[in-house]
């Protein structure tokens, strides 16, 4: 690009990566949110006051606006989940280490255990008769098969009249964690189709060798109505600032886990972008062209519901935002690059990529990815990206860890977590400054985007 045509000089480049690297507060950030406060459930007192947190953090930092958006959704608890085994002929019986599913209900009962597999529709017909049995599936996709949706095959294994299901955790070690089972696609399909709990490979492994296998499966949950909010702080342009950009992440773990990667690492990188950005206004006098929106959302780990109500309450009318980026799992590997829902503004993106001169690259979904908190721009027909790292395939070692207790401070990566801060600072000022007659358009229609969802739906997205 020639200079000339430059967004941003050489020298305010130098002074976001330096500020980013030297300036970080991300320590701090991960001893609050991982060691001081730990888990996050949305509705609790632990996630308010990580808000209180965020809040406070925000206002430091000198921005424009910083306000707290309540609102009231329906969560989800559990406080029993027993499991025990019985083998016919033998004495005793060994106990499971399970977890229920999220917003799976309360439910009792024993029966006996029958193995479906993967859970495909011919492994189901060839079990037999599954009225009033629990079955046993892997969460896993079958090998070498088009990949069906978890949720998807639990609802085939209900509809041949299971009573529950115990889905297998694909990692070893005695490791479970938190699952769903619902499609965001489908507004119908917000629960598990049937009851379900999550169990080791290693415990799914003993059942299989104990043949006549029965279980006694005692779960108890709730559906509470509690009060939530996400943070939501301005940074406002100097030349459109009624025309917006959004950064977030959720600020919510699930339960009995601080969530160093999922999803501290998102939110402490909205935070030191914003402190980076907020600073470089404060010493150089270097505004955004537009505004600048940070967000932490509440209740991604329970359907999104923070980034809806966000969505809701700013873009639902008239008033369309120039692009959202959302920031989750960065701890899982380095940045790559960019990846947008919608095509139209690629050539964009990849041009201020280039001008940044570190071989970043923006590619787009072949689908409306559903699995964080993206969608709930994108099933509207808003502009939203995530970033493209090493999430899905050859995460680092050390952070591949989900929802569960191993998820600490220390699986959060900080030298990377300075260079996602530093770069996502240095498009935000690019992507600000491009002039409004320069950009392609403004998402797609709501109704293109609303056929493109239920299209989609049932289908796993492709992720690499």
């Amino acid at each position: 690009m020639s200079p000339e045509k430059l967004l941003v000089s050489a020298d305010v480049d130098r002074w976001l990566f330096g500020e980013a690297w030297t300036g970080s507060r991300i320590q701090e950030q991960v001893r609050m949110l991982c060691d001081t406060i730990g888990p996050r459930w949305s509705g609790t007192d632990a996630e308010w006051q990580t808000i209180e947190h965020i809040e406070k953090t925000l206002q430091g930092y000198g921005l424009d606006r910083v306000d707290v958006e309540e609102f009231e959704f329906t969560s989800w608890t559990w406080s029993k989940a027993e499991a025990r085994c019985s083998v016919e002929g033998r004495e005793g019986g060994f106990s499971l280490d399970i977890l229920p599913f999220i917003r799976c209900p309360s439910f009792h009962m024993e029966a006996p255990v029958v193995d479906v597999g993967f859970g495909a529709q011919r492994e189901i017909d060839a079990a037999g008769s599954l009225n009033g049995v629990v079955a046993l599936v892997a969460l896993a996709h079958e090998p070498f098969t088009t990949p069906v949706p978890p949720a998807y095959r639990l609802r085939q294994i209900a509809a041949a009249g299971a009573a529950a299901a115990i889905v297998v955790d694909p990692k070893s070690g005695g490791r479970r964690e938190y699952h769903s089972a619902q499609d965001a696609r489908d507004p119908n399909f917000t629960e598990p189709p049937l009851p379900c709990v999550a169990a080791t490979r290693e415990d799914a492994a003993r059942i299989r060798r104990s043949p006549s296998c029965r279980v006694h499966l005692d779960v108890r949950t709730e559906a509470p109505v509690v009060k939530s909010a996400n943070v939501h702080a301005v940074l406002e342009g100097d030349r459109w600032p009624a025309e917006d950009l959004v950064l977030g992440g959720h600020h919510d773990t699930v339960f009995g886990t601080p969530g160093g990667n999922d999803n501290s690492s998102g939110t402490i990188a909205v935070l030191e972008t914003a402190r980076v950005l907020s600073q470089l206004r404060a010493s150089c006098g270097q505004r955004p062209g537009r505004s600048i929106h940070f967000v932490t959302y509440a209740a991604e780990e329970q359907g999104f519901h923070g980034a809806r109500e966000f969505v809701d309450r700013h873009y639902a009318g008239d008033h369309r935002l120039r692009l959202a980026f959302n920031l989750d799992e960065l701890s899982a590997g380095a940045m790559k690059g960019i990846v947008l829902g919608f095509p139209h503004l690629r050539s964009l993106v990849q041009e201020q990529l280039d001008s940044m001169g570190d071989g970043l690259a923006c590619h787009v979904m072949a689908q409306l990815d559903n699995s964080s908190d993206h969608f709930p721009y994108l099933r509207i027909g808003i502009d939203a990206a995530h970033l493209w790292r090493w999430r899905f395939r050859a995460r680092h070692a050390d952070a591949d860890y989900h929802h569960e207790p191993p998820d600490t401070a220390d699986k959060l990566n900080v030298r990377e977590l300075k260079e996602y801060a530093a770069q996502m600072s240095r498009l935000l000022l690019r992507l600000s400054r491009v002039a409004p007659d320069a950009w392609p358009q403004l998402g797609i229609p709501a109704d293109e985007a609303k056929a493109r969802v239920q299209a989609e739906q049932g289908t796993v997205v492709r992720v690499s």
